[in-house]
């Protein structure tokens, strides 16, 4: 059986020496490399493959950020291909995924590969994202500082409004005046803020449920969210159960 493979790792040099050390496996049939989390999530989406070769640090959405945007059970079968830290190398171990700790070698991948299941999704992939998402929600900073020139401007996370995607930044919103933050969408969202206070709503917008004002609907399942201090956010289709969990909508 021929395994329909793609390679995701922001680091050209990495993808290159992976696609070098899987030549020998004739079986395995690179059909796409990705550079960033972004594209791999349009990639997984738009074409069948048995295999992901995923790193775990990537700038603009995390390997995690991508299982979770694809969703777990609509993933091929992964091999992460990590430098991470080492508690989450603990975490693979716990759910007995196949990780690749960089530098690795053709041994370390024939022994991954060899372990490969390609049939249906692994359910032991959402149990990982819980855990991590419980290991890294457990406590939330009560502000952010946010460097601007030669000082930090410090802002209790309360205040803030919304935060918007940028690129492999983000803008903060408080009071309608925004400052960047050298952080990406995903890595906030998985690592810094309350999922108690703030929703995912759309892919380029988290918003702080309790500055919500009122919820505008439309035809076609999208809505847009007005906060107490007047802007508009939208809300996109896919992440109105979200919302919705948050927020109780009366007939």
């Amino acid at each position: 059986m021929t395994l329909r493979a793609i390679i995701v790792d922001d680091d050209a040099s990495a993808r290159e020496r992976l696609h070098t050390l899987l030549e020998p496996f004739e079986h395995v049939s690179i059909l796409r490399e990705c550079n960033g989390g972004r594209s791999a999530v349009a990639a997984l989406r738009s074409e069948r493959y048995d295999l992901v070769f995923l790193d775990v640090e990537m700038p603009d959405l995390d390997g995690f950020g991508v299982i979770m945007e694809v969703g777990a059970a609509h993933m091929p079968a992964i091999i992460f291909t990590s430098a991470y830290s080492e508690y989450a190398v603990r975490a693979f171990e716990a759910y007995a995924l196949d990780y690749l700790l960089k530098p690795f070698d053709a041994a370390r991948l024939a022994a991954a590969i060899g372990r490969v299941n390609v049939h249906g999704a692994d359910p032991r992939v959402s149990g990982l994202l819980t855990h991590l998402q419980e290991r890294l929600w457990d406590k939330h900073p009560q502000s952010i500082a946010i460097k601007a020139g030669d000082e930090y401007v410090v802002t209790p996370l309360a205040e803030v409004d919304w935060i918007e995607a940028d690129g492999n930044y983000v803008k903060v919103w408080v009071n309608k005046r925004a400052r960047l933050m050298t952080k990406t969408l995903m890595t906030l969202e998985r690592e810094v803020l309350d999922p108690e206070m703030f929703v995912r709503v759309h892919r380029s917008a988290i918003v702080n449920t309790n500055r919500i004002a009122s919820v505008e609907a439309s035809h076609h399942g999208d809505m847009t969210l007005v906060l107490r201090d007047g802007s508009h956010v939208p809300c996109s289709r896919r992440y109105r159960e979200r919302l919705e969990g948050r927020i109780y909508f009366s007939s």
